[in-house]
């Protein structure tokens, strides 16, 4: 789905405009989007039918207006804070104000004090917003976000740049965000991740037309484009067909990294997992799962590891390897030599920021911010979201990779390509394991033989989905790394149906 600044947005509508739409027609189907993803909310939360709407004086209190009508009229007790002077908004804001208040909608301009049930409606302000919430916006804000009820909000979160992602002061911090039309950039960047919620949308009638010719900022994943990439079971493949992983992986002192990653490429789809790691591991490699198949190697007979990392489809290469002297020598050496497509993480990842090297076609790198920054040689900088993301794509065309720029949210950037923004997973993944785990899962989709950009899409997204089925069970309190593993045949199962 494409992703589009405020001000691209509002460029799509006034060509609409001039083909004879009306922001009154938008209006009233965004309205009626609206109030349809409030119900949905409620009734799935079994919530009481009460909506408290939040206005000011713009179009998106007008949307806000339409949507408390609607849901009048299914039966719901509808109030509206009108905080600023109605002679003082917009036309249609009025118009739909009038036309809620003949519906039977209550509305009050006095400060109101929110009960313990309910929803808001947070229709304050739309994409166009900047600067700092004033008075007394800053403070019906902060009483929205302490009420205790949840908030879901309309298009972009009151107090939130809808093109940066900046919060400079107070912002709605919403459980759901019902986007009008495409996303917008802010959502992702900065702030914005902190503050959008669960994301929901409505086709308010902006001609699609319009939106495929547009040059989007960024394209953000979806179900959809994800099941047309999976993989499709052929019925008479064998193991080697279904998909060849070779790890190099792992260290005495952290022999779990190399675990979860080979292990996670099993359950993600691939038909043998081959785990090469330091000799005299055996111990700590015990509690590994049987199906693995495991490999030795000796500091100083690198060539059967190159000949094992050749043979598969597909390699991932650090997690858990240490940063010893030892352990450059051995990256140094395979890196030279690979031929296979592979993914890069974690203790090699430190090894490549330090040293000058000239990786292999067909390579995944995984880093996150921190480490992004490392390689970056900016790690004593601070950088806002996009700064980070422009060095990234440079330093992803610079050597020709695929970079997956593990976050909340998680970023894949590719020369030639748009910036990709993955909407999907939960809190929980902040653990110990996880970025092992989402290394297994793309080394799994590029031994399918699929492009290394699509094979990063796909593993970023299923890990993701599986964190939040992880969620489910276990709360974003309690899931460890584990659990990711545990949980990718529901994300399967999620992602299978037609």
């Amino acid at each position: 789905m494409k992703v589009f600044t405020a001000q691209k947005i509002r460029d799509l509508e006034i060509l609409a405009y001039k083909e004879g739409a009306s922001e009154e027609f938008f209006m009233e189907n965004a309205g009626r989007g609206i109030a349809e993803h409030v119900e949905n909310f409620i009734v799935k939360k079994q919530l009481a039918r009460l909506v408290f709407l939040l206005c000011a004086k713009g179009n998106n209190s007008g949307d806000a207006y339409v949507a408390g009508r609607y849901l009048l009229q299914s039966g719901y007790e509808v109030v509206a804070w009108q905080t600023v002077p109605l002679e003082n908004c917009s036309s249609l804001c009025v118009k739909n104000h009038q036309k809620f208040i003949q519906a039977g909608g209550q509305c009050t301009d006095k400060p109101l004090t929110f009960p313990k049930q309910g929803v808001i409606l947070d229709g304050l302000f739309g994409t166009g917003f900047k600067g700092t919430l004033q008075e007394p916006f800053a403070s019906i804000v902060n009483a929205a976000n302490i009420s205790a009820l949840p908030i879901l909000d309309i298009d972009i979160p009151s107090g939130l740049n809808g093109d940066s992602g900046m919060a400079e002061g107070p912002a709605i911090q919403a459980q759901e965000t019902i986007c009008l039309g495409p996303p917008k950039k802010g959502f992702f960047l900065n702030d914005g991740w902190n503050h959008i919620g669960i994301l929901r949308f409505v086709d308010f009638g902006l001609p699609k037309k319009f939106i495929e010719a547009a040059t989007p900022d960024m394209m953000m994943l979806t179900d959809d484009y994800i099941r047309t990439h999976i993989p499709v079971v052929k019925r008479n493949w064998h193991k080697y067909e279904k998909g060849y992983v070779t790890g190099l992986a792992g260290s005495p002192d952290m022999p779990g990294a190399s675990i979860l990653s080979s292990w996670a490429a099993l359950v993600a789809g691939a038909g043998i997992v081959r785990l090469i790691h330091q000799e005299g591991m055996q111990a700590e490699l015990s509690a590994a799962p049987l199906e693995i198949v495991r490999q030795t190697y000796k500091l100083d007979h690198l060539e059967p590891v190159i000949e094992s990392l050749n043979k598969s489809k597909a390699a991932f290469i650090g997690p858990g390897m240490g940063r010893s002297e030892e352990s450059f020598h051995v990256l140094r050496y395979i890196l030279a030599h690979l031929k296979q497509p592979c993914v890069i993480d974690a203790d090699a990842l430190t090894w490549i920021a330090e040293h000058s090297v000239v990786l292999p076609d067909q390579v995944i790198l995984t880093p996150h911010q921190g480490e992004m920054l490392r390689l970056l040689h900016k790690d004593k900088e601070r950088l806002n979201t996009e700064e980070l993301l422009s060095l990234a794509m440079d330093y992803a065309k610079t050597i020709k990779i695929t970079l997956v720029l593990k976050g909340a949210p998680t970023f894949i950037l590719q020369e030639g390509l748009p910036i990709y923004v993955n909407p999907r997973g939960d809190p929980g993944m902040a653990t110990a394991g996880s970025g092992d785990v989402l290394t297994g899962i793309i080394a799994a989709f590029l031994s399918h033989r699929l492009p290394p950009h699509t094979a990063a899409l796909l593993g970023v997204y299923f890990h993701a989905v599986s964190g939040e089925w992880a969620a489910k069970s276990k709360t974003s309190y309690c899931m460890i790394a584990s659990d990711l593993i545990h949980s990718l045949p529901e994300a399967y199962k999620e992602l299978l149906v037609n």
